[in-house]
């Protein structure tokens, strides 16, 4: 633009030619001191001054926002912006949470504690400030409604989305876009009024969670079967041993273990977990199930177990269903 200016300025005043104009414009600008063209009038002469002093306040305003992009850390945000971009194309087989309002903050610090990898999508950039202080919790700053968004957190790979939003509209329009996307995604949406339970789930949510729901039935609990919320408590419990339940589901069997029952499985002496629960191929739930009872494939075995049993348990399973891996 200066030298635009430039060059129209001595043009007009000096009646230089272009090339003339486009050549004084330079050295005046640049302040080297070469000879002028031709001497220049009291006219041009003023008019080649405010140029001068125009061109070093733009480059005194471009070097006092430079020094304040590199003072304010804009160019370590920037890195690390970057670093997080790449981190998160990294990422597979994660969990996407979409809102770190107060239920999206305690299920990503859950997720820290359980080493499951996640990625946060927010538009606030209050949050975002926050957020950056973090360096285990990785982040995008956006609308987890919009698809690009979503892709860029790595949709295609990542295996659930938690829509966790404050307002149960944009919860909705998460969970279609997401399903939409991917459609055998698992979706959890949280919702704050029952009515929208209805419209999540037809959007596409597997499961909707209403914390007010929950929270009512914790404290009657606690009045009419204390001692049970406590253990319950005790199980999910932050500590040094932590205690968490687990579900293996068996999409196959090696000959010879098909029809096995769990007290021939030997779950609880091989890994010191305990069987728990079953989930039939159908979606039906078996509480305690007894010893005698029969595993089938496709079927889904929950245990309760330290994390050390659990991962001894996670890598019996895999022993068992895929033996030719550890060959």
């Amino acid at each position: 633009m200066a030298i635009i200016t430039g060059v129209i300025g001595f043009s007009t005043i000096e009646n230089y030619t272009l090339t003339e104009a486009f050549y004084m414009t330079i050295i005046t600008l640049s302040t080297v001191g070469f000879t002028e063209v031709r001497p220049l009038s009291d006219t041009g002469r003023i008019f080649a001054s405010l140029l001068i002093i125009g061109n070093i306040g733009i480059f005194a305003y471009a070097v006092t926002n430079i020094s304040r992009f590199l003072v304010e850390g804009g160019l370590k945000k920037l890195f690390q912006y970057r670093a997080m971009e790449k981190k998160i194309a990294q990422l597979k087989d994660h969990v996407i949470i979409c809102g770190y309002g107060r239920y999206g903050q305690e299920i990503a610090e859950h997720f820290n504690r359980h080493k499951v990898p996640f990625v946060v999508i927010d538009n606030r950039q209050e949050t975002i400030d926050d957020l950056h202080q973090r360096e285990n919790t990785p982040y995008l700053q956006g609308d987890a409604t919009n698809d690009e968004t979503l892709e860029e957190a790595g949709i295609e790979r990542a295996s659930a989305l938690i829509a966790a939003l404050p307002e149960d509209t944009d919860n909705v329009y998460v969970v279609l876009t997401a399903r939409q996307l991917k459609s055998n995604l698992k979706i959890i949406s949280r919702a704050t009024y029952q009515k929208a339970e209805r419209k999540l789930k037809r959007a596409g949510a597997d499961h909707v969670i209403l914390p007010n729901q929950i929270g009512g039935f914790y404290m009657a609990t606690l009045v009419t079967k204390p001692d049970a919320v406590e253990f319950f408590t005790i199980l999910t419990e932050k500590g040094d041993e932590l205690v968490s339940f687990e579900e293996v589901i068996f999409d196959s069997l090696p000959e010879g273990k098909t029809k096995q029952t769990i007290k021939e499985l030997n779950i609880r002496k091989n890994t010191g977990a305990n069987v728990v629960g079953l989930k039939t191929p159908d979606g039906q739930y078996i509480v305690n199930p007894s010893a005698d009872t029969v595993i089938e494939i496709n079927m889904g075995i929950i245990v309760l177990g330290t994390e050390e049993q659990i991962a001894s348990f996670k890598d019996y399973m895999t022993r068992l269903i895929h033996p030719e891996e550890q060959a």
